[in-house]
């Protein structure tokens, strides 16, 4: 029987909040080295991640690496037409809580980057299963901003990674007719090539 999404997120979001310091820690250090192993991750100039909030994976290890290799790094950008736009992460940014108090950088609007102007984007996840499914806080903003990639053969640009604890795959999560599954997983174990077997190299 397919796990009600409602008690699943519940469920997961306690789990998730529960987790102390030294393992949020671990577990963002663990992710970047699962990345490592995604070629895009090294050389894809505009990388879009996440603000971390409820206990959501750390990406601070990762945009380390990425401001490193000089790599663009941007966080999203809640609209009013409810979709993402993303704007770059400078550094020394003014920062201010959007309407879920999560922070975003002061951006002038003609600066907004479109989501396929994006070529690798991470997403923060509250359940996923291996095909690419996932669960996220509800609000459907991923779907709808990258909706452009349902109908296309994947991977295209840009890359959908989901970033997760890996006690958050499940066996199988229900297919929803408004879904953007993703291309692969990083948890702080492994990276999961979520790609149709036709698909890979």
């Amino acid at each position: 029987m397919l796990p009600d999404p409602v008690a699943l997120r519940t469920q997961m979001r306690t789990r998730r909040a529960g987790l102390s310091a030294a393992e949020r820690v671990a577990a963002a250090n663990g992710v970047a080295i699962s990345l490592d192993a995604l070629p895009e991750f090294h050389v894809d100039q505009r990388i879009a991640g996440y603000w971390a909030v409820g206990g959501e994976m750390p990406l601070h290890a990762a945009v380390a690496r990425l401001n490193a290799r000089g790599q663009q790094y941007c966080l999203p950008i809640v609209g009013k037409d409810r979709r993402l736009r993303f704007a770059l992460l400078k550094p020394g940014a003014n920062l201010k809580p959007n309407r879920y108090g999560i922070p975003e950088p002061e951006c002038a609007a003609a600066d907004l980057l479109a989501p396929d102007d994006i070529d690798l984007v991470l997403l923060p996840l509250t359940a996923f299963d291996r095909s690419g499914r996932r669960i996220g806080m509800g609000g459907g903003w991923y779907d709808r901003s990258f909706a452009f990639l349902r109908d296309v053969p994947r991977p295209a640009q840009p890359l959908l990674v989901g970033i997760g604890y890996a006690f958050q795959e499940v066996a199988t999560l229900p297919a929803r007719d408004w879904d953007v599954a993703l291309d692969f997983i990083a948890t702080e174990n492994e990276l999961i090539d979520c790609t149709p077997l036709e698909s890979r190299p």
